[in-house]
């Protein structure tokens, strides 16, 4: 079952599914220098295959929860070798937070970040939790 954010005025109802807010936050967070997502190779077979059998693929690595007005956004993503974490995983929060409230009018309270890699961007993933 798809979850929208629905808003309501006199013209009449706008409905945001969470898929376009993960998405949102994908492109949010891939903006921020040392963030490290997988190749685009792999996230188009893998939505090839499941075009074909009919599934739709919801954006890989994030997960949106919505309530009255309000969101909580838990992205997992890589980060490049040698760059320091903490300072990524804060901006990847501040961006995240401001893109999607500034195009959704959606109150986000907490922007989660899960490191579940750490890369090279010059070769194959170095490590994986």
């Amino acid at each position: 079952m798809e979850k929208y954010v629905n808003e309501q005025s006199t013209d009449g109802n706008v409905k945001i599914a969470d898929d376009v807010i993960a998405k949102i936050a994908i492109v949010a967070a891939s903006h921020v220098d040392g963030v490290y997502y997988p190749s685009k190779d792999l996230m188009s077979g893998v939505a090839d295959v499941a075009g074909k059998l009919g599934v739709r693929t919801p954006a890989r690595g994030v997960k949106v929860a919505v309530g009255e007005g309000e969101g909580v956004i838990d992205l997992s993503l890589s980060i490049e070798y040698g760059k320091n974490i903490l300072d990524i995983c804060n901006e990847v929060q501040e961006k995240v937070k401001e893109s999607v409230e500034n195009m959704t009018g959606l109150s986000v309270v907490e922007v989660n970040v899960h490191v579940v890699g750490i890369s090279n961007p010059s070769s194959e993933l170095v490590a994986k939790a």
